[in-house]
């Protein structure tokens, strides 16, 4: 009797979705979305990330407040819940809202890749920044922004407008990160960074050096607050990670942003598209 999972492919609302399962690993799984990887999920091992960019959202996670402390996370994307199964491995009793536009997305991960029954995780099937506005104020510790219309960020969730929506919902001391991607010359990595400096006083930059550099297109981590960051403990797990990576803080980043303008709604374009092969497992 042969027991070897095999690949999922169904359609769903806004795409084609496939669960690929990782023959290194017995019950991980990858999920593209009309063939962009999205998420990497090992149902027996939670806290393993594959991605090089959920790593980095995942040393963030780990130092926005001491270890173990259960947090309120709302998550803006949804993919197969890497992030929220990792928050709820390693601060357990968070509550955690995820909010994704695919429907059919999410009930093909809940079916296919069920959550642990205490994971304290919501899901909504709605629009991210529909749902965003329409959300409690001051109800949030952490907002984590993955959203990719295909391969590229949405316009809406891309503006001061939208900025302003984020900052209602953090609690005070709460802190905004988005996963983005771009390439040189970061047109669109610096309008965003110089949009979230419109409403919060604290900003990093968290990526690989080649990608900083400005050498290949790739993924990098925008991290906003209104309170300083423990910036020498995240640069430490950032540069010792597997896959190393750089932040950029203070008068280098500002540097960075240097001419660019805040985007306004009328103003509003998606992130570029990516180069072919740009992405894959990481």
């Amino acid at each position: 009797m042969n027991d070897e999972p095999i690949p999922v492919l169904r359609t769903t609302d806004h795409g084609t979705a496939k669960l690929m399962p990782d023959v290194d690993r017995e019950r991980a799984w990858l999920l593209t979305v009309d063939g962009a990887p999205q998420s990497y999920v090992d149902l027996d091992e939670p806290t393993h990330l594959e991605f090089e960019y959920a790593r980095r959202l995942g040393h963030v996670l780990d130092t926005v407040a001491e270890p173990g402390r259960a947090l309120d996370v709302l998550h803006l994307g949804g993919g197969a819940l890497t992030l929220p199964r990792y928050v709820a491995a390693t601060r357990p009793g968070s509550r955690q809202d995820v909010v994704e536009f695919d429907r059919g997305l999410l009930e093909l991960v809940v079916e296919q890749l069920p959550l642990p029954a205490d994971a304290g995780v919501a899901l909504h099937g709605a629009d991210a920044r529909e749902w965003l506005e329409a959300a409690p104020a001051d109800s949030a510790d952490v907002l984590v922004a993955d959203v990719f219309g295909g391969s590229r960020v949405p316009a809406h969730l891309t503006t001061v407008a939208y900025a302003r929506a984020a900052r209602r919902v953090l609690r005070a001391d709460g802190v905004y990160l988005a996963n983005l991607a771009d390439a040189a010359p970061f047109a669109f990595l610096r309008s965003q960074l110089a949009t979230f400096a419109t409403v919060f006083e604290e900003l990093l930059l968290i990526a690989e050096p080649g990608v900083v550099r400005g050498r290949r297109f790739g993924n990098a981590v925008l991290v906003a607050a209104h309170q300083p960051f423990d910036i020498a403990t995240l640069a430490r797990r950032t540069a010792a990670d597997a896959f190393p990576a750089r932040v950029e803080h203070g008068p280098a980043l500002r540097d960075f942003i240097a001419g660019a303008a805040p985007v306004r709604e009328a103003d509003a374009v998606p992130s570029p598209e990516p180069p072919d092969g740009a992405f894959g497992i990481g």
